[in-house]
This record gives structure tokens, C-alpha cells and sequence, in this order.
């Protein structure tokens, strides 16, 4: 007898525990069931012990919602990681094409430029000072023959020898140093070049 009463405990205890499924349709009608209810009707998880409920569609709308956020989330840094390397490839395009003008300019006059006067600045082997403003290094390519022409038309420079980005250089005012074949050197600042 006792047996039997420690089976028919245990067996009700794991079915209190098991949950209770309160399904209530569209039209209103509840019903109550031991598994939960299908797609459609209101949700709700009863439990027995405290007499608590939890409404199920409730959780599953907020799991959704999160993961749907997350997805959201995921795209916009995708995007922006797309946009951003599509800049920096716009940005190595256009000190490809600038170095590419100085190196035009350099060829068709030897007698005002030496061959190494303005060096290609490798957009993946920078110098350390060239580094801190590779997000302009078109400008920079583009200033450092603006510079070595300025040099030129002083008339106090024969011969370019060699255009560099100056240390004296800033965020928004970049310096270059020429060095002329007269030993003449000049340092001209982005605002000079502006003018």
C-alpha cells in the first residue's frame, strides 16, 4: 500500500510539474492542455505549484523583435565596413593617379627634376610621418609636385632634388621641403599652395 501511494505521488508530482497550457482562440474559448497550443491562439504557460503564468506568444514576439534588432544591427556594420572600404580604395586610386601625374611631370623635364625628386609614397609601405596622414595622401601627392613647381618658379631653384613631407606637418596644415640642386631649400606649407 505504501508502494503504491510513493507510485501514484511520484506520478502526479512529475505531472504538476510537467505544465498546464492555457489556449484561448479568436472566438474566446479557453481550454486548458498539457502541451501548447497551436499557431493562432493566445498562448499562456500555467504553473501549478505557484500559480503563476507566463503568455509564451508574448516571449516569442520579444525573441523576434531581438533577433530581428540584431540582424538590423549586423547589416548597418556590414554596410558601413563596405562603405569604409570602398573609401580607402577611392583614396589609394586617387594617390596612384597623383603620383602617377608627378611621375609624368618628372619624365618630360630631366633638366628641372632629378629622377627621384617626388618617390611614389606606396600606399602599403608608407614612411612613419606619411602614416599619420595616409587619409590624405592624395593631397599630399598632389601638394609635394604643387611644391616642387612653386620651388621652380621662384627662380632661386634650378633643379628639384627631392620633395618630402616635412615633420613640421599638422592635420590641417601639411608642410613639404624641397630640396634644390643650389642647396636652396624651401619649406611650403598648404596654405601657401592654396593662395
Amino acid at each position: 500500500m505504501k508502494f503504491a501511494l510513493l507510485i501514484l505521488g511520484s506520478l502526479f508530482s512529475t505531472y504538476a510539474s510537467a505544465g498546464v497550457f492555457k489556449c484561448t482562440d479568436t472566438s474566446g474559448k479557453t481550454a486548458y492542455r498539457s502541451n501548447p497550443c497551436a499557431a493562432g491562439i493566445n498562448n499562456m504557460k500555467l504553473n501549478v505549484k505557484t500559480g503563476s503564468a507566463v503568455n509564451l506568444d508574448e516571449i516569442k514576439n520579444q525573441q523576434t523583435s531581438q533577433q530581428q534588432e540584431q540582424q538590423a544591427l549586423l547589416e548597418l556594420q556590414k554596410l558601413e565596413q563596405q562603405q569604409l572600404l570602398q573609401k580607402q580604395a577611392k583614396q589609394k586610386q586617387d594617390a596612384i593617379d597623383e603620383s602617377a601625374k608627378s611621375q609624368f611631370l618628372i619624365k618630360n623635364n630631366p633638366k628641372q627634376f632629378s629622377p627621384f625628386a617626388i618617390p611614389t609614397y606606396k600606399p602599403d609601405q608608407l614612411p612613419a610621418l606619411v602614416k599619420l596622414h595616409q587619409d590624405r595622401l592624395a593631397d599630399i601627392e598632389r601638394m609635394r609636385r604643387q611644391s616642387a613647381q612653386k620651388a621652380l618658379a621662384s627662380g632661386e631653384c634650378v633643379r628639384v632634388e627631392a620633395v618630402e613631407l616635412n615633420i613640421k606637418s599638422t592635420k590641417g596644415a601639411l608642410v613639404f621641403l624641397v630640396d634644390c640642386s643650389t642647396a636652396k631649400r624651401f619649406y611650403i606649407t598648404e596654405q601657401e599652395l592654396a593662395q
